[in-house]
């Protein structure tokens, strides 16, 4: 079991700890000035809105474009556990295909590296208040103060403060304006443009890192919600066919889940949805000898409408 890794904020003061004398006089000064102000009966006057709330009041720039802090091309899977608290803002990422441990961290936006913590963490100020947060790694390879860019190795993930290899992943917001990324300014984390709402009881997904990618050529695998089981077939034009060559070789599950490819095809129509679009993919469950790869109907694509055939960041997937 892993335990949540925990941040002392900064600027807080360990209870009982004593204050500083410099703070004690001025603190007895202003208690000496209050006496004589209520002495003579003086009134203090009341703050105007805008003296109230401008210490406070910030104004929300523009979210820096996040990749996935990992090399371009690595496909990692986004989790979160009960307990991570608040278990949809914290992003724990284990990679598919490949070693979690020992895999190499890069930036996920480009920054200046603010602060080193416990266990094996680091963040990075991105400017106009945002600031991520990365931990476990047994090897950083960067130092306080220095610039990175989007792409630039951090360090190299290990075993520090978990049983188990991951990235510990959050974004924050300066919401305050003390130039601080503190735990309770966390929010939910946009990703190359999608942003992440995790649950304990899942699904999670598995994205593919385009950092740093030189133009962020299109991935090998493209991938995308869909809001139903999909049968998959060997070809794209048995709509209403029933031979052999057309039978079913399995299906998709609903779900997050890659396609390769899309090709042209007969028309599926279900009341006022429609799309001709196929997307080439490697089913879950798979007939007695039918084809683990097979078509399934863009139709049951969950976030885009009638005759698209998109990812789930909004790119078209590339033709077979």
């Amino acid at each position: 079991m892993r335990t949540p890794p925990t941040r002392r904020a900064r600027g807080t003061r360990a209870f009982g700890s004593p204050l500083p004398k410099p703070f004690v006089l001025v603190v007895a000064a202003v208690l000496a000035v209050f006496g004589w102000w209520a002495a003579s009966g003086a009134t203090p006057a009341a703050a105007t809105p805008t003296q109230a709330t401008s210490a406070t009041q910030t104004t929300a720039a523009a979210r820096p474009d996040f990749r996935l802090p990992f090399a371009c091309g690595e496909t990692w899977q986004l989790q979160t556990y009960e307990g991570h608290a608040p278990d949809d803002k914290k992003l724990d990422m284990y990679r598919v295909g490949g070693q979690t441990l020992g895999a190499s961290v890069v930036a996920s936006a480009a920054g200046t590296v603010t602060e080193f913590f416990e266990p094996g963490g680091l963040e990075i100020n991105h400017g106009g208040g945002w600031f991520s947060v990365y931990l476990h790694m047994d090897r950083i390879d960067v130092r306080l103060g220095q610039q990175v860019s989007s792409g630039a190795q951090l360090g190299r993930l290990g075993l520090v403060g978990t049983t188990s290899a991951h990235l510990h992943y959050e974004q924050q917001y300066d919401t305050n304006g003390d130039n601080n990324g503190e735990t309770d300014e966390m929010v939910h984390p946009v990703l190359q443009g999608t942003e992440y709402r995790l649950s304990p009881a899942g699904p999670f997904p598995r994205v593919t890192s385009t950092n740093a990618c030189g133009g962020n050529p299109a991935p090998e695998r493209f991938w995308v919600d869909t809001f139903a089981d999909a049968p998959g077939y060997a070809a794209v034009d048995c709509v209403g066919d029933t031979s052999p060559r057309c039978a079913v070789q399995g299906k998709l599950l609903k779900g997050t889940n890659y396609v390769l490819c899309k090709k042209a095809g007969d028309e599926v129509r279900v009341g006022n949805s429609y799309n001709h679009w196929w997307l080439l993919t490697d089913l879950d469950q798979v007939v007695p000898g039918g084809s683990g790869r097979a078509y399934i109907s863009a139709y049951y694509l969950q976030r885009w409408g009638n005759d698209e055939a998109k990812d789930n960041e909004g790119r078209d997937i590339r033709l077979c």
